[in-house]
């Protein structure tokens, strides 16, 4: 048996108070695209490109189940423009397991970051950002993921509850696909409570203060043995004053 806890989705005219409130917010689909301002059908052309990412070499667990893509982008108010291709790099105090290593992964696709609908992501995350930090020029890291079960387990985040070391973390759902698992856990990162879901509506999110919270979603498995399942999601992060590593 998969039990399932909903999310505790608010409307979209909550998000950024509750967001405030209490370091986090969810939103559904709807809201999502609401908030976006884009069909849905053009978010929905976005998802064929998570069946060509590649493989992560950097997972010191020896694991398979990583694919990922990964780019970089400065966000000032209405302007967005993608930086050249760099590393990706975590400090030890943020990611124990592979932080203090520069990781190149391949960029997401030039077809993708040129749709609106991409753009309209990382305006819209940029400017949450802003409403709770302060309006600035924010730095952004995009990560398209797809955690799969090749290795009977698949891990999608294998150090552990964390933080990221940003001010904004934005997780959206892009697909699930004959998994069980890969429940969302967010907790205080100076207190006692906690709260757990599934996210399972593709385009659903999940907002993040990541100065107040921490954050891990639990591994996956396939619902039938032998069938391969997978998680796929766009983890967008928002940091000021430059990228990590600079």
């Amino acid at each position: 048996m998969t039990t399932h806890f909903p999310p505790p989705c608010v409307p979209l005219a909550h998000a950024d108070t509750t967001l405030a409130r209490q370091g986090f917010a969810l939103l559904d689909a709807d809201s999502v695209q609401q908030w976006l301002d884009v069909p849905a059908q053009e978010l929905a052309a976005l998802e064929p490109s998570w069946d060509d990412l590649c493989s992560d070499r950097y997972l010191k667990d020896g694991g398979r189940y990583r694919k990922r893509r990964h780019s970089c982008f400065v966000v000032e108010g209405p302007l967005l423009r993608q930086v050249p291709h760099r590393v990706h790099w975590q400090p030890l105090e943020y990611n124990a397991l592979h932080g203090g290593m520069q990781r190149w992964f391949e960029p997401i696709s030039p077809a993708v970051v040129a749709t609106r609908a991409w753009q309209r992501l990382l305006l819209q995350t940029a400017a949450v950002a802003s409403a709770l930090k302060g309006a600035q020029t924010w730095y952004v890291e995009a990560h398209q993921f797809r955690i799969d079960t090749t290795d009977g387990i698949g891990r999608p985040t294998p150090e552990g509850a964390h933080r990221d070391g940003m001010e904004l973390v934005a997780v959206f759902l892009v697909q699930r696909h004959g998994i069980k698992g890969g429940e969302s856990r967010v907790f205080e990162a100076h207190g006692p409570s906690g709260q757990r879901f599934t996210l399972s509506q593709p385009w659903s999110l999940l907002l993040l203060d990541d100065e107040r919270v921490i954050h891990e979603s639990t591994p996956i498995q396939p619902l039938e043995p032998g069938l391969l399942g997978w998680r796929d999601t766009l983890v967008l992060t928002c940091r000021s004053g430059g990228f990590q590593g600079d």
